[in-house]
């Protein structure tokens, strides 16, 4: 039962991949730079947690399904796992995102280009 919450993550975070090899959202179109979003993302977060930890803001929940390890006080290793995948979905969602508005802009300007708005034969 230790294991759940991570396992349920790392599932998560499988199907992130997946879902980006598939449609080339992030990694597979530059992975040189998703990588140092990602990494950026993550840092920024985990310093947003370490601050909230100092500040008394944030505490860790304990329960049966995480792993009871942290790497840092009152920062479980599953955070580590979860912010990671928060920033994976995120950007995912953009690089789906820019190519729907990409593919839509596509689309009106060769309505534009057609005199009138009328079709051609």
């Amino acid at each position: 039962m230790t294991l759940l919450y991570l396992l349920a993550l790392l599932i998560a975070l499988t199907g992130m991949v997946l879902l980006d090899r598939r449609f080339e959202l992030f990694f597979w179109v530059d992975a040189r730079r998703a990588a140092i979003v990602l990494v950026a993302g993550v840092v920024f977060f985990l310093a947003w947690d370490l601050a909230g930890v100092g500040l008394g803001i944030f505490f860790r929940g304990e329960t049966a399904f995480m792993t009871g390890l942290q790497v840092a006080p009152e920062v479980p290793l599953e955070e580590v796992f979860f912010l990671t995948l928060l920033c994976y979905l995120t950007m995912n969602l953009y690089g789906w995102l820019s190519r729907r508005s990409r593919g839509s802009r596509r689309s009106r300007g060769s309505s534009l280009s057609r005199p009138h708005g009328r079709e051609t034969p």
